[in-house]
């Protein structure tokens, strides 16, 4: 679609579209269940199927303004479910596919929605207990095909067969039309950490704002031929839109990843060219490399190291979009054919032509290594409040470190406090049913107020240096933002997820995560031996390995900074343990309850 198309104009007007442009070339590819393969799915059959649930939706009474909740993982029934839910003037409310009842319930409930698709039967079960206390809620549309008798209860297929004997089929395309830019697309709660999360009104203008921006600002970079990997969850706004609104405006294909824990082989399996995520998965693949690097021969180990060294000269000239000559780019020839080319393969990432990351800040030492070889990654920033998306780094001249520059139509300005402040047409609506707090997300002459303190620099590039509320106050009154030191220390090989405390305490100590993988191995090279992750965690080898490797990765920060005392934990964070939020960020206050003894143990009374 051209740019003039992405204005006055709706999510599901921009899908039909597109359907109509691209009939039957390939929109999304999902995993059969059974053999494990891609399976492809058109634009026109997905449009078949819009139509068809939205018929389903209007006979079961939807009207305009209703709010209908999406509890699923992403699967191409995502996709379906919300275009015909905004076809139709309805609101999604969607829902992590990791909620519990007690979070099912809140979001259900205080959003008012009358129907909720789920994808799994697990997702079902979890809805139809809450729905003990939802009176509100009509019916329940599974998208698997599973076996239960319940007046209440639909499965996807049989929802579709009820759209398709619908007879005031000619309604679907008056709704569409009536429809306006300005009108609630979603209501997005938030993964907060304490307290209840807060409901983010967004409109279409909203999300088609932010994509028309992305494509104004890269209408050279992203096009019809890219194929994307759908990982994070699309109940999260950076998914949402750059994952999903924005290659669909812009006619790509998307292939849906089974799982976090599969990313590996669905890498491989759809090798796409275009990616976007969290900083958290290219730790992961990074870490990866290196810890398994001490299990090769003495000469790929050297040939490695040599890569290396070549890859951190090459930095500037993928930065600056500099061409290499001479000597410097034989030698970078070589290294490619040898090693990052091989690397790139392996990790399914070989016709990557850029990558993307936002949602937490990405270290610069994750960023160099990707850069370096070639993987152009560009960190950008946004807040569910904003779309999400407010900056991010360019092709042309990427500042490792930054978040880039703010999009074309974003003004932005620090406080007097050190706040980034941000005005667009892609900042919220609001808080559903909370005026008070969205009073306080603005300044009064109509900033948003980030929660992020940064700094810009005199070619717009910005710098987060902190999270307000996540900065420490040590006793003695000193402010620390805890990411920065947690970023170093994850510069590691050796630790693989870190949490900083000293709020209101004399001094800083960490609950560390060992990366067990590179762990293990320098264990077995050491022969210390262990039962389980808990007996290695209490080795004093292993405590002194660790001891060191803070000290090596802190010595850059002032005395205040460094951490007087840690402790190892034996098990990662994650979702299903709930010490991360669905983008995979740490839940801070969650994380200092949860270990609440092993903190205290780090201070003991003087």
């Amino acid at each position: 679609m051209s740019l003039q198309d992405l204005k006055n104009t709706t999510i599901p007007v921009v899908f039909q579209s597109q359907a109509q442009k691209y009939g039957n070339r390939v929109c999304v590819q999902y995993k059969d269940s059974i053999d494990k393969k891609y399976r492809d799915l058109s634009w026109s059959a997905m449009n078949d199927m819009v139509h068809k649930i939205g018929w389903y939706l209007l006979s079961l009474g939807v009207k305009k303004g209703d709010r209908v909740a999406v509890f699923s993982a992403n699967r191409p029934e995502w996709w379906i479910a919300d275009l015909a839910i905004l076809s139709i003037g309805a609101i999604n409310v969607p829902i992590y596919s990791t909620n519990s009842v007690e979070e099912t319930h809140y979001v259900i409930d205080h959003s008012g929605a009358i129907i909720c698709f789920c994808g799994s039967e697990d997702q079902m079960e979890k809805t139809l207990k809450a729905k003990k206390k939802l009176p509100k809620l009509k019916k329940i549309v599974v998208f698997d095909d599973v076996q239960i008798k319940k007046r209440e209860v639909a499965t996807f297929a049989d929802a579709m067969k009820s759209g398709e004997a619908y007879n005031k089929k000619g309604d679907f395309e008056k709704r569409l039309k009536a429809v306006k830019p300005k009108d609630l697309a979603t209501i997005m709660y938030t993964s907060g950490t304490t307290g209840n999360p807060k409901g983010v009104m967004l409109s279409h203008d909203n999300f088609i704002s932010d994509v028309r921006q992305i494509l104004n600002d890269f209408k050279e970079y992203i096009h019809d031929g890219h194929r994307l990997l759908s990982l994070l969850p699309l109940s999260h706004s950076f998914e949402r839109t750059a994952g999903y609104y924005m290659p669909m405006c812009a006619g790509c294909s998307v292939a849906f990843a089974e799982d976090f824990s599969t990313l590996l082989a669905d890498l491989q399996a759809i090798r796409p060219s275009f990616m976007v995520s969290v900083p958290r998965v290219y730790e992961k693949i990074h870490s990866t490399i290196l810890t398994r690097l001490p299990e090769a021969s003495s000469a790929k180990q050297f040939m490695f190291k040599m890569a290396t060294k070549t890859a951190a000269k090459n930095l500037p000239y993928e930065c600056n979009g500099w061409k290499r000559k001479g000597l410097f780019a034989l030698q970078y020839n070589l290294f490619d054919k040898l090693v990052y080319s091989k690397i790139k393969e392996a990790l399914g990432m070989d016709k990557i032509s850029y990558i993307v990351s936002g949602g937490a800040p990405l270290s610069v030492s994750d960023a160099e290594f990707f850069i370096g070889m070639g993987l152009r990654i560009l960190e950008g920033f946004g807040l569910t409040e904003t779309t999400p998306v407010t900056n991010v780094n360019t092709p042309w001249k990427i500042k490792p470190g930054t978040i880039g520059p703010a999009l074309s139509e974003t003004k932005e300005k620090i406080s007097d406090e050190g706040e980034l402040l941000i005005k667009g047409p892609q900042v919220m609506q609001g808080y559903y049913k909370n005026k008070k707090a969205t009073e306080e997300a603005f300044t009064k002459d109509g900033w948003f107020r980030t929660g992020d303190m940064a700094v810009i620099d005199n070619e717009g590039y910005v710098a987060i240096t902190g999270r307000i509320k996540d900065i420490i106050v040590t006793a003695g009154g000193k402010n620390i933002s805890p990411q920065n030191i947690e970023n170093s220390l994850k510069e590691s090989i050796y630790i693989e997820q870190v949490a900083i405390i000293g709020d209101r305490r004399k001094y800083l100590s960490a609950l560390v995560i060992p990366a067990f993988e590179g762990l293990t191995t320098w264990a077995k090279r050491n022969g210390i031996s262990y039962t389980d992750y808990n007996d290695l965690v209490k080795n004093k080898s292993i405590i002194g390995l660790i001891g060191s490797e803070i000290e090596k990765y802190t010595k850059q920060f002032a005395r205040v900074e460094q951490i007087r005392k840690f402790s190892l934990l034996d098990a990662e964070w994650t979702q299903d343990t709930g010490e991360l939020t669905p983008s995979l960020k740490v839940k801070r206050r969650v994380i200092e309850t949860k270990y609440q003894d092993a903190i205290e143990a780090m201070y003991p009374p003087e």
